[in-house]
């Protein structure tokens, strides 16, 4: 799962770049950012909630 949300992160980064680029999409910056931030608090809450998987 954590996998899962460094793809996110990197996904909203990019798209972050992107709509930065392109001043029409200035909606997709915020987009980005909106989603960076929940994939950033999943993941710090996964580590900080000391969830340990192995056996």
């Amino acid at each position: 799962m954590n996998i899962a949300l460094v793809i996110i992160i990197v996904i909203a980064i990019i798209v972050a770049i992107v709509s930065g680029l392109n001043a029409a999409l200035q909606w997709l910056l915020w987009v980005a950012l909106i989603v960076g931030a929940i994939a950033l608090i999943a993941f710090l809450i996964r580590v900080i909630g000391g969830r340990n998987t192995s056996v």
